[in-house]
């Protein structure tokens, strides 16, 4: 099972025992479809999930976690936290789609609830209720973290980055050393709540929770995954309870969100062509959006588009507008 844990949940099996103690002493616990924890027997630093798959096409992430549990289960990766192994839209990783009725990463915070016929909805209320329960457990001396790993559609001027959910707590040193750590480029703070699972998981539980955005969207088995060994070797130290090694070199970049493209409807005119890349600067002035009355105009000297999409259900997002905030931040952060 634990040898090729993506074969085992993509084929649909199940183990014969819900649990059992590996050869290095490590307790695992089945809790559903691609759902498994382990547990070290000896004292526990950390309580950590990290998850992959909640878009079932991005690839990358779910492979590097699959190849992590092998590790684990060989002995080949200390484990000192215990560690929450979450594979999320299953279906959608079977046929190789980002999701099948809705976006499962805009359906935490109860947003399942008004959409209740949606395939994704039951996964969304699975997947609270397993982290809750699992960060509620933890001892309260612990520190308690959340990595969901993702791949964006489009191209990025910094090919890995970071968004952290807005909870309204300070900023994490903690969480900025481990960033850097992993070897991303940029990191993008949000400024309002929203619906994502890290957002879940931080305001929830109170986990240092971040989402990454590790390269392009590719098929299975398409995929350099040397591209991604910094990010890889920053979890696996985080679950071995190691510090974050130092890196020399340009300073992470921070972008704060100032504003959003919404979809009216299905009248959308995103005036972003399909090849332009996350983090494209536009100029003050410059007409981004148009869907009827609504307009989105760049009103400051320079703002820098990410996830462009005007492909959305109405009332989603098609876009986020962020502008560079690196030396404020890092002020703030002491």
């Amino acid at each position: 099972m634990f040898a090729n844990f993506l074969d085992f949940v993509i084929d649909g099996k199940k183990p014969a025992l819900t649990e059992g103690t590996l050869p290095n002493s490590v307790k695992w616990t089945w809790l559903g479809d691609g759902m498994v924890r382990f547990e070290p027997d000896h004292e526990v630093k950390a309580s950590v999930v990290a998850s992959a798959g909640i878009h079932g096409d991005e690839t990358a992430p779910i492979e590097i976690l699959s190849m992590l549990v092998a590790d684990i289960a060989s002995g080949k990766a200390p484990l000192k936290s215990r560690l929450l192994v979450i594979f999320g839209n299953i279906d959608a990783m079977r046929e190789s789609c980002r999701y099948r009725d809705d976006d499962l990463n805009r359906l935490f915070n109860g947003r399942h609830l008004t959409l209740a016929t949606s395939h994704e909805s039951p996964r969304a209320v699975e997947l609270e209720g397993v982290t809750r329960a699992f960060f509620a457990e933890a001892d309260s001396t612990q520190a308690k973290w959340h990595i969901d790993m993702h791949t964006a559609i489009r191209p990025s001027v910094f090919e890995q980055f970071a968004l952290l959910p807005y909870t309204g707590a300070p900023l994490s040193r903690a969480m900025f050393d481990w960033l850097q750590d992993a070897g991303l480029s940029a990191v993008l703070l949000h400024k309002e709540k929203s619906n994502t699972f890290t957002h879940f998981t931080a305001e929830q539980s109170g986990a240092l929770a971040c989402t990454l955005e590790l390269g392009k969207v590719r098929p299975f088995g398409h995929n350099d995954l040397t591209r991604f060994a910094a990010s890889d070797a920053a979890l696996r130290r985080l679950i071995a309870a190691e510090p974050p090694v130092p890196k020399s070199g340009d300073t992470l970049k921070v972008f704060t969100v100032i504003g959003q493209i919404t979809k009216q409807s299905e009248a959308l005119e995103l005036h972003v062509a399909g090849d332009v890349a996350n983090f494209t600067p536009f100029e003050r002035g410059t007409l981004l959006a148009e869907d009827g009355d609504y307009r989105y105009e760049v009103t400051r000297n320079e703002e820098r588009i990410v996830f462009p999409n005007p492909t959305v259900k109405p009332g989603l997002r098609a876009g986020l507008m962020v502008i560079d905030t690196t030396e404020d931040t890092f002020k703030a952060l002491g």
